[in-house]
């Protein structure tokens, strides 16, 4: 089974082609896939088969490294974009991938950048069905009281506004208990975020994985939350990865703008097919 592994600002996805696999991807398989003792060791993985849908190149379904699977992945999706152009599933510039969020269209500007239209944002969703129309709320996490705002871009972000100490924070006692809290039934992603001017300064602990060096949808979150907080439109928001650009128009279009690129490639051992082979959840 061949695979390749790739990564955007530290974000790092296996990519596996569905007719490659001898099994289905089950979350057991994709935990030890991710395993960095026991497999190749990732933040998750991304699989890409042939649409019955002439509109679309591929699509795409992104798993999380604990077997979850997300909707949507601003990192995973650039990868895979630029995987499917490197690899001859299209010569185009512009073209559209089915996720589980919907469709994604992108813009490939180099052999390692592109822009991706992540569709249209939401501060209502069923991830938050208590919230009110504006997204706005207050839980109560680690102690003390957090005021938030959720936004929903493929999948759910509650972002906080953090203007001092956001660099302090200890994201492993705060971001699991807000991850899991009542109020957001699928659990959801959590960014912390400063603010000033263009600038968004955010730290992102993701559903299913921790937190993280960079996520693509937790960028875009943070940005949409200082956005509707008054900061202007484009924000470069500075993850401990590296640096990613959120266009956001009035109605809440999103367009994410970044770099990925290649790591390494190969085919798994028979001895790691085998073991896989063997898990059935």
């Amino acid at each position: 089974m061949r695979f390749e592994k790739w990564q955007a600002l530290g974000n790092d996805y296996l990519i596996v082609e569905a007719e490659e696999l001898p099994w289905g991807l089950t979350p057991g398989r994709v935990r030890q896939l991710c395993d960095p003792h026991f497999g190749i060791g990732s933040d998750g993985v991304l699989l890409l088969s042939r649409s019955d849908d002439p509109a679309y190149v591929a699509e795409l379904r992104i798993f999380n490294p604990d077997g979850s699977e997300a909707e949507l992945s601003g990192n995973g999706a650039r990868e895979a974009i630029l995987y499917l152009r490197r690899n001859g599933w299209t010569a185009a510039d512009e073209f559209s991938i089915l996720t589980a969020a919907g469709p994604v269209t992108p813009t490939i500007t180099s052999e390692r950048t592109c822009s991706v239209e992540m569709g249209r944002a939401s501060t209502a969703s069923k991830d938050y069905p208590s919230g009110k129309p504006d997204g706005k709320g207050v839980l109560m996490a680690a102690g003390r009281e957090w005021s938030f705002q959720h936004v929903s871009i493929g999948n759910p972000q509650c972002a906080i506004e953090v203007p001092d100490g956001v660099e302090e924070l200890d994201l492993a006692a705060v971001g699991p208990e807000i991850e899991a809290h009542e109020l957001f039934p699928n659990r959801t992603n959590v960014s912390f975020f400063s603010a000033i001017g263009r600038r968004v300064r955010a730290r992102i602990f993701e559903r299913g994985v921790g937190e993280t060096l960079s996520s693509g949808t937790g960028a875009s979150g943070a940005a949409l939350a200082a956005f509707l907080h008054g900061a202007p439109s484009p924000l470069a928001v500075e993850l401990d990865g590296g640096k990613l650009e959120v266009e956001i128009s009035t109605d809440l279009d999103v367009r994410l703008s970044g770099w990925a690129e290649p790591i390494c490639s190969g085919e798994l051992s028979s001895e790691l097919l085998a073991a896989l082979a063997e898990l059935d959840e």
